[in-house]
């Protein structure tokens, strides 16, 4: 009888261990679940990915001008005179290259030309935007 009585409690503590191991693993399941849960999809263009997969469309009010994209892409070697950049304002430095035409400078400064980069590293701007900031820099070194 006290073998019975012994078994049947070991079995009900055995029986506990188990309910609780068996808890504890589903809530540290749960837990890497949710740690390794992806965090967006992918919407390749031509699939039906829904309206909340739409970019968002932000009007556009035209072209920065000149003045804008000059100060915040241009600015910092053209003011300087980084890497060997004619300095805005430099007559003497820019004379020969506004010789060239301002189709030459309006190409270099899109494709980019000797140390400086396509765009002047401006990699939103637009050939237009680039346009109207080597205009802008023409002006003033003249």
């Amino acid at each position: 009888m006290m073998k019975t009585v012994v078994a049947k409690a070991l079995a009900v503590v055995l029986l506990g261990f188990g309910l609780t191991a068996g808890a504890v693993m589903a809530s540290v399941e749960d837990e890497i679940r949710s740690r390794i849960a992806p965090v967006g999809t992918v919407c390749v263009q031509g699939e039906d990915c829904g309206e909340s997969a739409a970019p968002a469309q932000t009007a556009s009010s035209g072209p920065r001008s000149g003045s804008e994209v000059y100060s915040s892409a241009c600015a910092a070697c053209h003011d300087t005179g980084a890497a060997g950049a004619p300095k805005k304002g430099d007559a003497g430095a820019w004379s020969p290259r506004i010789d060239k035409g301002l189709e030459t400078l309006v190409t270099h400064a899109i494709n980019g030309f000797n140390a400086m980069p396509a765009k002047g590293g401006c990699g939103n701007c637009s050939d237009e935007e680039i346009e109207l900031a080597v205009e802008h820099l023409v002006e003033a070194s003249q």
